[in-house]
């Protein structure tokens, strides 16, 4: 079987010989830039700048040469522009970072030194506005400035929380074009995020990529009008989502049969140790919209449907599934009630787990090779079990994660497929 047959007999919950994975297809299955370079070095590739496809958590490229050595069975397809508003088509430059790495970034990519020797970045690439994202002098991500203005209840306007939200232009088209026209003959499966459909999504919010964001856009005061103000937001949700069928009915038409899965939305609905809401608000608020995304989406295309949030959202797995979901990322199993076993008992034959491999909180991050190669073998065996799982970890493999401890996860997952 090639990786794409493998990848979609398991999210068929059929059962293979091989359980694929996926390091690096999203930006919620992939790896800081640093620890693609020192993986690099690892597997003795020659040096060069590593990419950096997505500059808020800092996500490095994993290219063929690298996706092959790690046996990776998907390929993803990154959006026209990053969170930043900056284009991936406009070329390349090299950035140093604050830990010393040589980095490569889209040529917008523009930043200034701010307070103790912070990066300051900018919308666009635009200096002459306010900084969106500041890293500070000891981070390795960026991390979101708010610029809210005051908010004047009488005088909301929902357009301004739709600025971000447009119908596709011609020029971003054309990118997704020659994008399934470079991996229509892949024999990885081929995942995409078109944006636009992710429904509250906290790292969208303070509208990084905008030089002067207006409407809602500090975090609290989104989280608070979740229920203060429900019916602004059921005004946004509505709007957003018939702009972004449209959208996706244009891409699908002009070659997007090539995608297997398609990202819809990355908004959290969990902590450590609960959901961040009831559901009931989840059913009132949320479920119209991803049921009106998912009913499109299975009815007119061959698209698979991916829903990723963090915490402990087990209460709301039979939600996602009633909402049409096809497939749950990260599966944060160190999360209160995201036991593997009962994950898989109650729900393996009504949705994929697409992540829970291994705890990047813990076990990769400070376990040693031996612990991550143990957990590994033992969550493959339960998720494998009649298919319905693809291989990744739970959520992005962070920086300084010891090299040694990546390889025996690599090293793990093709030793249970031996």
């Amino acid at each position: 079987m090639t990786s794409k047959e493998r990848v979609l007999a398991s999210i068929n919950h059929k059962e293979i010989d091989i359980i694929p994975s996926d390091i690096g297809g999203s930006t919620v299955t992939g790896m800081h830039v640093h620890a693609v370079e020192k993986l690099r070095e690892y597997y003795g590739l020659n040096y060069k700048p590593v990419r950096v496809h997505e500059p808020m958590q800092m996500l490095g490229e994993v290219d063929d040469e690298l996706k092959t050595i790690l046996g990776v069975d998907v390929e993803g397809i990154i959006s026209p522009k990053n969170k930043f508003g900056m284009s991936h088509d406009s070329g390349w430059k090299e950035f140093r970072t604050l830990w010393g790495q040589t980095v490569l970034v889209p040529r917008e990519f523009n930043t200034t030194v701010g307070d103790e020797g912070s990066h300051l970045v900018y919308p666009r690439g635009d200096i002459t506005v306010a900084p969106s994202a500041k890293m500070p002098s000891s981070g390795y991500y960026f991390d979101a400035i708010i610029r809210q203005e005051p908010i004047n209840d009488d005088a909301l306007n929902v357009d301004d929380n739709l600025e971000e939200f447009n119908l596709i232009s011609e020029q971003d088209l054309t990118y997704w074009e020659n994008q399934f026209n470079r991996l229509r003959n892949s024999d990885r499966a081929i995942i995409a995020g078109f944006g636009g459909t992710a429904l509250g999504d906290i790292s969208i919010v303070p509208g990084l990529g905008l030089k002067n964001p207006k409407g809602i856009r500090d975090i609290a005061e989104w989280y608070m009008s979740i229920e203060s103000r429900r019916d602004y937001l059921h005004q946004i949700f509505d709007r957003q989502t018939d702009i972004a069928l449209q959208n996706l009915k244009k891409i699908f038409d002009s070659g997007g049969d090539v995608v297997d899965v398609i990202y819809i939305c990355g908004t959290d609905f969990g902590t450590q140790v609960s959901t961040f809401c009831s559901g009931e608000t989840f059913e009132e608020l949320y479920a119209p919209y991803y049921r009106k995304l998912n009913n499109w989406i299975h009815q007119n295309t061959n698209w698979k449907t991916f829903k990723h949030s963090c915490g402990a959202i087990e209460p709301f797995i039979s939600r996602f599934i009633e909402c049409g979901f096809d497939i749950l990322n990260p599966v944060q199993i160190n999360a209160s009630g995201m036991e593997p076993g009962n994950l898989k008992k109650k729900y393996g034959q009504k949705i994929v787990f697409w992540g829970g491999g291994v705890d990047t909180q813990i076990v990769l991050a400070f376990g040693t090779p031996e612990e991550v190669r143990k957990q590994v073998i033992e969550n493959c065996k339960i998720f494998g079990k009649g298919g319905g799982f693809i291989f990744s970890a739970v959520h992005n493999i962070q920086a300084n994660v010891p090299v040694r401890n990546i390889v025996a996860l690599v090293d793990a997952l093709k030793e249970f497929n031996r």
